[in-house]
């Protein structure tokens, strides 16, 4: 069964007709138009459709004083320590594939920051973001080498 573009229509229900209000008492929104008898709601510019308002009382953002600061745009930065890298093979490149690989970086996108908690045994050659002092330290005295991505020294 085909059905050509051109004879597409709605489903039966789907569409209404527009509602022709304040013309008079034959119909029945004349006079008042359906907004009721009085008050704020029947006059015009009446609209009280905002998300907060509270009957023209100081809403409750307003009553309330504004705490604290949320970054716009984040940096996620992942610590790793040194003592974690040392059961990669003596002599290995470790980056961030291979910090991946190893599930000690996981989800996207973000810094990686080498911390210097635990011992090194092992010559590695570690690139990352950022370099703690003491991993700088720990990572050279193991005979390694502490290659900073991003040019920026830290």
């Amino acid at each position: 069964m085909s059905t050509a573009l051109s004879k597409l229509s709605p489903p039966d229900g789907a569409r209404h007709k527009e509602r022709r209000v304040g013309r008079g008492t034959g119909c029945n929104m004349g006079k008042t138009c359906g907004r009721g008898q009085k008050g704020q709601k029947a006059r015009s510019g009446g609209d009280i459709g905002k998300l907060h308002f509270e009957g023209g009382q100081t809403p409750m953002q307003r009553r309330l004083p504004k705490r604290g600061f949320r970054t716009p745009f984040p940096v996620h930065v992942v610590s790793i320590n040194v003592g974690d890298l040392d059961h990669f093979v003596d002599g290995s490149i470790v980056d961030e594939a291979a910090l991946r690989a190893a599930r000690l970086v996981q989800g996207r996108g973000g810094q990686i920051k080498i911390l210097g908690d635990g011992d090194l045994t092992k010559k590695l050659t570690i690139s990352a973001h950022k370099f703690s002092e003491s991993a700088k330290a720990a990572i050279e005295k193991a005979g390694g080498k502490a290659v900073v991505l991003g040019g920026k020294e830290s």
